[in-house]
């Protein structure tokens, strides 16, 4: 009886509301929850099993992703699948198996390939469409696939591995996090957006496997994972193989991050040189100058900016506030700083930056500790808001965002960052087990500075120990590439930024003639001029460094991608044709010339588990702009249920 009452007040509350709450937010659309029972059609988990392999030789990944679907249904389905990938990834090829069938996907124009694709649908053929809707989000479209059948979907990519600080990270997403669409606007137009979740804590039925193979060419010092338990073979000093220790166990709703230190904590530099039959390429890597100790460091200004939505909620705005305690207690007395929280509003701790005292700091953090996480996430808006608070002239600024970057408007938020380019530098904190790393990697980009992830609440010190090391000065400014008696061309990026972290120096390019001369590596170091020399005769061209080329293509579509202006779609376009990438404007699609399908197919979006630590607040619910869609149609279909039940039940005791 009291459940009866609680419900009919909810429904009450919840429904005359729902139609106001979609005018508010101009019918955009969001991630939705879908419930899984014991009468859940056939079908309505068709991806069964994910499988990565991943190649590691020196610097050098390729990296095989193979999806394997099933229908255990009577019913043709159509599918559809969004899921992350490195932000560093070229993809270059994908095959399709249809039993012991297997089509090898073609690149093309986007709209092209959907075409294709859309046409096949409707003949009854079964199909593949791979599209990117960002540099880290793709979606995965099958059709006709029938009844009994076993669709496996392989998609080979490459990318480099940058040591930070003697460290080298393999990362690889496997969940996208629910994004928030805002207020109106392009991401609110993204369909992909609108996926379906399973609500925390739910079983996922799926499988997920992970094997890592190292080549290191050097002694490895130290290998493993923060992220997932490992199974380690060393077969030498240099050669080691890891699994999941526990496959049973299933990973795939967090990011898997293999790290491994070389000897003596080196780095690998040089020069990497690949000779095609068309253009040559060459990979340049060099290590950063020794970052001495800072003896006198000027005053500072520094603009917290921290997400308090309703997805970081629980387990990732813990993590913030243990890794804000750390920022904030560790400013010194002469620097000043504000902070600004912020959901579907932003909220200023002052109207002025604050003098970095006890009391001050103490004052912040109690402004921080007394959230709990709920809301929209209104990034663009609170950036702005930010960025117009009064400067001090006399400080340099720094804005630091910490956020696990969950919204749909990351163009957006990009373009206010770089609309205040030379007002303040931009360092980014990504926050949880799934961060959106195209998020905090462009604006860290945008406004030159360096992006952090922070996974785990024990990860918060040694990050904020790495951002006040960075933010005092870069290791390398004012960087130069030159060459004599070496024909260099076409270099990405086209001007190197500031280096503030201890990574290597990576500049790819295009060369002709023969693989000889001298590249030059000059700047401004803190401790003075520097200068590296390389002698390319030092290095010979091989042919296992054939993914140079695409690893190239890929470096200047994401330079075009942070451009993002009309212009850059025919380059970008052209680039995807030719070296055979997958981009925002073009696609990989696959079709399996025979009609096996006369009748009508299910649409199914294949629902995707919540990232671990991620509370269902980020899926509507809590306080947030736009409504959960879940909850008011669970309520419109309970409450008349239960009145029918409760009417029935009077007139049989009547």
């Amino acid at each position: 009886m009291y459940s009866f009452y609680v419900l009919l007040v909810l429904w009450v509350l919840v429904l005359p509301s729902a139609p106001a709450l979609a005018e508010q937010t101009g019918g955009s659309q969001s991630p939705y929850f879908v419930v899984l029972n014991q009468d859940a059609a056939p079908g309505a988990l068709p991806l069964r099993d994910t499988r990565v392999a991943a190649v590691i030789n020196g610097v050098l990944a390729t990296v095989s992703v193979t999806q394997e679907y099933a229908n255990t249904g009577q019913t043709p389905l159509n599918l559809r699948y969004v899921f992350p990938a490195s932000t560093r990834a070229a993809v270059q090829s994908m095959t399709m198996t249809v039993g012991e069938r297997v089509v090898a996907a073609r690149i093309q124009k986007r709209e092209e390939a959907r075409q294709e694709f859309d046409q096949a649908r409707a003949q009854g053929k079964s199909a593949s469409l791979l599209e990117e809707e960002r540099p880290n989000v793709f979606t995965m479209n099958l059709a006709n696939v029938m009844p009994g059948d076993t669709v496996r979907i392989e998609l080979v990519y490459s990318e480099i591995l940058v040591p930070e600080e003697g460290t080298y990270s393999f990362v690889y997403p496997t969940v996208v996090g629910p994004r928030y669409a805002g207020q109106g606007g392009g991401a609110a137009q993204a369909t992909w957006i609108t996926s379906p979740y399973l609500p925390e804590k739910t079983p996922y039925p799926g499988s997920f496997a992970v094997k890592v193979e190292l080549s290191a060419g050097m002694p490895v010092q130290e290998a493993g994972s923060a992220t997932h338990e490992l199974d380690i073979k060393w077969q030498d000093q240099t050669l080691l193989t890891a699994a999941l220790a526990r496959p049973e166990d299933f990973g795939g709703n967090r990011d898997f991050i293999f790290h491994y230190r070389l000897a003596g904590k080196q780095v690998e530099s040089g020069l990497l040189l690949y000779e095609g039959p068309e253009e040559n390429f060459f990979l340049l890597m060099t290590e950063p100058p020794t970052r001495p100790a800072m003896t006198e460091i000027l005053p500072r200004e520094y603009i917290f900016v921290v997400d308090v939505s309703g997805s970081m909620y629980g387990f990732p705005l813990d993590t913030a506030k243990t890794l804000m305690h750390d920022l904030i207690g560790g400013l010194r007395e002469t620097d000043c700083f504000n902070l600004v929280l912020f959901s579907g509003a932003a909220r200023v701790l002052a109207p002025a930056s604050l003098p970095a005292t006890g009391a001050n700091t103490e004052q912040a953090l109690a402004f921080l500790d007394a959230e709990r996480g709920g809301g929209g996430t209104e990034l663009p808006e609170a950036l702005r808001s930010a960025l117009a608070l009064p400067r001090d002239q006399d400080r340099a600024r720094t804005l630091v965002l910490v956020t696990d970057g969950f919204i749909g408007a990351e163009k957006e938020a990009c373009e206010v960052v770089t609309a205040q380019l030379g007002q303040s530098n931009v360092f980014t904190f990504g926050i949880g087990s799934s961060v959106n790393r195209h998020l905090v990697e462009s604006l860290a980009r945008a406004g030159q500075g360096e992006p952090f992830v922070v996974t785990r609440a024990d990860e918060a010190a040694d990050a904020a120990a790495r951002f006040r090391q960075y933010v005092q000065a870069p290791l390398l400014s004012g960087v130069r590439i030159t060459a004599e008696g070496f024909d260099m061309y076409d270099l990405e990026p086209q001007a190197v930024a500031d280096l503030f972290a201890g990574r290597p120096l990576v500049v790819s390019g295009k060369w002709r003639g023969r693989p000889e001369g001298r590249i030059h590596v000059s700047g401004k170091a803190v401790a003075g001029p520097y200068e590296k020399v390389l002698e390319v005769g030092d290095f010979r061209p091989q042919a296992r460094h054939e993914s140079l080329a695409r690893l190239w293509a890929g470096g200047r579509v994401a330079r075009l991608l942070d451009r993002d202006t009309p212009e850059d779609k025919a380059p970008i376009t052209q680039l995807g044709l030719r070296y055979g990438l997958l981009t925002p404007y073009t696609s990989f699609v696959a079709v399996l010339e025979e009609v096996r399908n006369r009748g009508e197919a299910r649409d199914v979006d294949q629902p995707l588990p919540l990232p671990q630590g991620v509370s269902n607040l980020a899926v509507g619910g809590g306080y947030r702009s736009v409504p959960e869609p879940g909850l008011t149609a669970l309520l419109a279909g309970l409450l008349p249920g239960l009145l029918a039940a409760r009417l029935v039940r009077r007139r049989r005791n009547g």
